[in-house]
């Protein structure tokens, strides 16, 4: 994962910028400045600084060393280091809030899943929070392949694409490719894990964890497991 976000560093906030509603959400669960809140998968870190500035101690976790080079020059406030997410180091203390924004989860593997798991539980402080958004791997199962609908930038000239060419029940494949002026300045591939909601629902009550909601995205809306959207879990500890 990390190669694939190095190459094309330049673009990544217009592809993926900092959005308000994100943050709203994440607002409701953080609890009141002054507490400790990780970002895992924190990218450039707009999220962790937003926090940063609204008085809470934020910490970011990347694979990626150019991320975590960008994001502690942006942020010198926050504590961003280059670890790999499934690894013991991630956690160090107790969290008010621990998040995922982004696809990240699907990139663990799933022996390693419930390890990261029962960390997550260890690091939060009890009544704290564990949010992570994934796609909709219950529709995508569905299917053999997915397009993602092209992204322009930078006034129509840059185009983002984004497909899964093979989609299995233990492995999907995640191509990207960025092409500008007509010319492909970067493509890549990666390994998914796909994983159901009742699967994730059940590994996380395993683990101490209490279900405190389910939506399609950041904006609260209903999920369905037949429809095309994102998966927003929301869990507590007891």
């Amino acid at each position: 994962m990390g190669s694939l976000y190095s190459e094309f560093a330049p673009y990544y906030e217009q592809i993926f910028p900092f959005r308000e509603d994100v943050y709203t959400f994440l607002r409701r669960f953080s609890g009141h400045s002054g507490e400790r809140v990780l970002d895992m998968g924190c990218g450039p870190g707009h999220y962790c600084g937003r926090f940063y500035d609204d008085g809470f101690i934020a910490e970011g976790v990347d694979l990626d060393p150019r991320m975590i080079e960008a994001a502690s020059l942006r942020y010198p406030g926050v504590l961003f280091r280059c670890l790999d997410l499934a690894g013991p180091a991630v956690f160090v203390g107790r969290f008010r809030m621990i998040y995922s924004v982004g696809n990240v989860l699907a990139h663990i593997q799933p022996s390693t899943l419930p390890a990261l798991l029962d960390r997550v539980h260890t690091a939060l402080v009890p009544g704290g929070y564990w949010i992570f958004q994934v796609v909709n791997w219950d529709y995508l199962l569905t299917l053999t392949t997915y397009t993602f609908p092209e992204k322009k930038i930078e006034g129509g000239d840059v185009s983002f694409f984004r497909s899964y060419p093979v989609i299995s029940d233990g492995r999907a494949v995640f191509y990207v490719r960025l092409v500008a002026a007509g010319r492909t300045v970067f493509e890549e591939s990666a390994t998914l894990y796909p994983t159901t909601s009742d699967t994730y629902s059940n590994l996380h009550e395993q683990y101490g964890f209490i279900s405190a909601g389910i939506y399609a995205g950041f904006d609260g809306s209903v999920y369905s497991k037949v429809k095309n959207s994102g998966l927003v879990m929301v869990f507590r500890k007891n």
